[in-house]
């Protein structure tokens, strides 16, 4: 009887052990925004890892290169870590920049494992703030080639990026937190993108924080949407603040 009971144990044990091992084949990419190090998303690297997902999360230089020329690097950087993890899918979790590199990548480049992607504040459209300061010789300066592309007319970059595949969900911040930069963009705005700008006609799913662009991605109820999406390819509106907004998507 004591066997059969320690035997229970032992298959219970490597049950949950092969659940979780092959949960660790899903690989995360995360990217961070312009201007910003791995350091601004190590809270979400933090969640996914407890979560027992693969995290790849490491510097690119963001205003150093355009957006062609980082959105191969930062992405296959993470990919061959992924491959070399042997994961079986592969998801991005990205901040306002990161998002583009990822959708440029995709224009021209498939991922045959891709998962889920989740874009904080992405500047879909553009910015306001980037056509106010482009003009500027220290902005050009200090936010580089792919910051100067950021711009909210038809011909930019962001806005001649066509539709990309995957699970796509969008987490938007409606609390300014350059509140010296709200008065130049339409609508609501987190201080750098107006949440109507950070939409995509094939995203699956779109909630509003509470948060400003600048710390989004360190923001709880921020990285408790992020796990959802990549478990169930939707945000859990239940678990908003009364402050936060939930659109359904297709």
């Amino acid at each position: 009887m004591l066997l059969n009971k320690n035997l229970l144990i032992l298959c219970l044990l490597l049950s949950n052990t092969l659940v979780y091992a092959d949960q660790l084949r899903e690989c995360v990419i995360v990217l961070h925004g312009m201007g910003r190090t791995e350091r601004s998303m190590s809270k979400i690297e933090d969640q996914l890892q407890d979560e027992g997902y693969l995290v790849w999360n490491q510097r690119y230089a963001s205003t150093k290169e355009t957006i062609a020329v980082l959105s191969v690097s930062a992405v296959e950087e993470g990919l061959g870590y992924c491959a070399y993890k042997q994961a079986k899918t592969i998801h991005f979790v990205t901040h306002s920049l990161g998002g583009i590199l990822v959708r440029a990548y995709l224009q021209n480049h498939k991922i045959d494992n891709l998962g889920r992607i989740v874009m904080l504040a992405p500047p879909n459209q553009g910015s306001e703030v980037v056509d106010a300061l482009d003009k500027y010789s220290l902005y050009a300066y200090m936010m580089g080639p792919a910051g100067m592309a950021l711009s909210t007319d038809p011909g930019s970059l962001p806005n001649q990026l066509q539709p990309i595949p995957g699970e796509i969900g969008i987490i938007a911040g409606k609390s300014s937190s350059d509140p010296w930069f709200s008065p130049i963009i339409p609508g609501v705005d987190d201080g750098k993108v107006s949440i109507e700008s950070t939409r995509l006609a094939e995203m699956s799913d779109f909630i509003e924080v509470d948060s400003g662009h600048t710390f989004i991605m360190r923001n709880a109820e921020t990285i408790d949407q992020i796990v959802a999406f990549l478990r169930n390819g939707k945000f859990n509106p239940q678990a908003l603040s009364p402050d936060s907004f939930y659109y359904e998507g297709r």
